[in-house]
């Protein structure tokens, strides 16, 4: 894929995130390599609204710089430039704080239980940061983080927010998009006071195992999702 098309996908992406009400006010960053080959990525300048963010909007970074450009928040480089250069597989990194994850984060047990299809898509398939230290302003911190990836796809950044990976947008948005509504849907549960039905471990993974066996339907979801931002 050509850079202006890799550019329209990670701004449209943008855009779906102030839509729907994932990002924190012009704090957040979503990345994307421009090729397998090195470790150059696309990342969104610091406090743009993500509402009006367009392709040629984005920066092309080097994850091997030794120095952060001026223009690009210090956590934003933490995170993705550290994770782009450990990360070969996390071609996509969309870093947000939408609300049902998020408080999912800041609960004393903040894992996603597999209670219907959606959030048991996620069944043993998320790591879960449980150990929050402040800021992520630090190559340590992002280090920390890309470790917690190791074989992951989706981390829950514990009282901080969620954190998706992938091969392309289209993988990322989508596991990102359904996560929040895997939270929502777990946080609405919990407040009924009533005991939560969760899955047995065996549905769950057969469940799992099914979103698994249709890859093709995030790349046609978030083509849905894309031309109603174009």
């Amino acid at each position: 894929m050509s850079e202006v098309l890799l550019r329209e996908d990670l701004a449209a992406a943008g855009r779906l995130a102030a839509r729907f009400g994932w990002q924190e006010a012009v704090a957040n960053h979503i990345s994307l390599a421009v090729s397998p080959e090195d470790r150059r990525f696309l990342m969104n300048r610091k406090w743009v609204d993500f509402a009006r963010l367009r392709g040629g909007d984005l920066a092309l970074l080097d994850a091997n710089a030794s120095e952060r450009p001026a223009d690009i928040d210090v956590t934003a480089w933490a995170i993705h430039g550290t994770v782009h250069a450990l990360v070969p597989q996390a071609r996509c990194i969309l870093h947000l704080h939408p609300p049902y994850a998020t408080a999912l984060s800041a609960l004393k047990d903040p894992e996603l239980k597999p209670i219907d299809q959606v959030s048991a898509r996620f069944f043993k398939r998320h790591a879960i940061d449980r150990h929050y230290g402040g800021m992520a302003d630090n190559r340590a911190e992002g280090e920390r983080l890309a470790g917690l990836l190791a074989g992951h796809k989706v981390l829950l950044m514990g009282n901080h927010g969620l954190l998706t990976i992938g091969e392309t947008v289209a993988e990322a948005f989508d596991a990102f998009y359904h996560f929040e509504h895997a939270a929502r849907t777990l946080l609405l549960a919990y407040g009924t006071g009533q005991p939560l039905n969760v899955l047995a471990d065996d549905v769950a993974e057969k469940t799992a195992r099914a979103w698994e066996g249709e890859p093709e339907f995030g790349e046609a979801h978030f083509a849905e999702m894309k031309r109603a931002v174009l």
